[in-house]
């Protein structure tokens, strides 16, 4: 992905941006993604062709660049009293929404249009800014809180490998075993029957 478009953009080029991403939604959810063309793309946005490749390259880092908007989490997670049910809500939540075909899909094109790996780095900072406020939180409360690359590592590495090649049985006691690793209270997650 160029440099272009990993900035956050102010004023004409934050509209440009946010009426491009929204011409790719409306037209994917009209006519479906196999109809994407960055012409009718620029056209529903009301820019020329040239202004989308010059900004995106083509419609695979264009594609990849609206993935990775959509999965930016809208919110701090929630707070469930306890460092472990805080993991395991938001565990489970992650499992279900980056399992379902939608979030298999942003996931693909967030790192297929991204030959220099920085929307997978942008992709892992939401989840490691989502576990850090659930760190703070329990910190704050006196928990002893792993650090984000353990999380990272013991709770959301599984569940991406699983989300993207075994998708099937994802289920909550799968995720609070990753959870209960990697506040040590077990030794290895116990992989989903299949």
């Amino acid at each position: 992905m160029s440099a272009r478009a990993t900035t956050r953009p102010g004023g004409r080029s934050a509209r440009v941006q946010q009426s491009v991403h929204q011409a790719v939604r409306d037209l994917e959810a009209e006519l479906g993604r196999g109809a994407l063309t960055v012409p009718l793309i620029a056209a529903r946005a009301g820019v020329t062709p040239s202004t989308v490749y010059r900004r995106w390259g083509d419609l695979r880092e264009l594609l990849s660049d609206v993935a990775v908007e959509r999965l930016r989490p809208d919110a701090l997670p929630a707070d469930h009293g306890s460092l472990r049910a805080d993991l395991e809500a938001w565990a489970a939540q992650f499992a279900d929404e980056m399992s379902s075909a939608a979030g298999r899909t942003y996931i693909r094109d967030a790192l297929l249009g991204d030959p220099e790996q920085g929307n997978a780095a942008r992709c892992s900072d939401y989840a490691a800014e989502q576990l850090k406020a659930i760190g703070v939180r329990a910190a704050g409360r006196g928990e002893a809180v792993p650090g984000v690359e353990t999380l990272l590592d013991v709770v959301v590495a599984p569940l991406m490998y699983r989300i993207l090649f075994r998708p099937s049985d994802l289920s909550e006691g799968y995720t609070g075993h990753l959870v209960a690793a990697a506040l040590g209270g077990d030794s290895a997650p116990s992989a989903p029957k299949s």
